[in-house]
C-alpha cells in the first residue's frame, strides 16, 4: 500500500473537459452536474456529433440576426413575417420578447405584424424606456399607420406597468390600441400558453 503524500492532488478531469463544463454551465438552467453529464455524452456517446453541434452554432451565430422591424430573427434585413406583403399595414402585436411571436404565429389567429420591446420595464433592473425598443415602435406606427396596435404582454405586476405605460404614450397618436384580455393567468407568460388560451385571449382583445 503506498502512502499519500501531501502534495498529491484530488483526481480530476483533464483541463479541455472542465473548459467545456465550464461553458456549459453558463447556458441558462445548467448546473454543475448537468454540464457534466452533458460534456460527458458529447466526448463518449456514440450518437454525439461535437464537431456538427459547434458548426451549426457558429453558423447559427454569424448567419441570424435581430429583424429591424420586429426583433424576430432574421437572415437578411427583415424576417419572413415582415416580408410578407399580406400583412403590409395591419395590426401590430406588441409582445415582450421576440420568441413570444412564436406561440402566437403557431395559433393561427393573428396575420398582422409583430413588434418585440426586447423586454418590460423594470425599475429595480434598471430598465427604463430607454433601454426597451418603445422609440421604434412610435416611428412604426408613424410610418406604417397600421389598423390597430394590440398589447400582448404578460399579466404581471411588471407588464401591467409596461401596457399602462405604452398606452398612454401611444394615446396622442390616434391609432386604435387594444389589449388580449382574458385567457392569460395572471403572472404567466405567452410562452406558457396553450393554442386555445392564445386564440380566446387575442379574440376577446378589448380597447386598452
Amino acid at each position: 500500500m503506498v502512502a499519500s503524500t501531501a502534495t498529491d492532488m484530488p483526481l480530476d478531469y483533464p483541463a479541455p473537459f472542465n473548459n467545456l463544463t465550464r461553458e456549459l454551465r453558463r447556458l441558462p438552467g445548467i448546473g454543475p452536474r448537468s454540464a457534466e453529464r452533458i460534456a460527458l455524452w458529447l466526448l463518449s456517446h456514440k450518437d454525439a456529433r461535437p464537431s456538427e453541434l459547434a458548426r451549426v452554432t457558429t453558423l447559427a451565430s454569424t448567419s441570424l440576426h435581430a429583424c429591424s422591424k420586429c426583433g424576430f430573427f432574421a437572415i437578411e434585413e427583415l424576417c419572413e413575417i415582415c416580408q410578407q406583403p399580406s400583412r403590409q399595414g395591419r395590426e401590430i402585436c406588441v409582445i415582450e420578447q421576440s420568441t413570444d411571436i412564436l406561440p402566437l404565429e403557431r395559433s393561427g389567429v393573428f396575420a398582422g405584424l409583430y413588434h418585440s420591446l426586447g423586454g418590460r420595464l423594470a425599475p429595480l433592473d434598471h430598465v427604463g424606456p430607454d433601454e426597451l425598443r418603445i422609440g421604434s415602435l412610435i416611428e412604426r406606427i408613424r410610418l406604417e399607420s397600421p389598423t390597430e396596435i394590440i398589447l400582448a404582454l404578460s399579466a404581471d405586476v411588471e407588464g401591467e406597468a409596461t401596457t399602462n405605460y405604452l398606452i398612454e404614450i401611444l394615446a396622442p397618436l390616434g391609432v386604435r390600441t387594444t389589449r388580449i384580455a382574458h385567457g392569460l393567468p395572471a403572472g404567466g407568460g405567452l410562452e406558457h400558453a396553450d393554442q386555445l388560451t392564445l386564440q380566446r385571449a387575442l379574440t376577446g382583445r378589448r380597447p386598452a
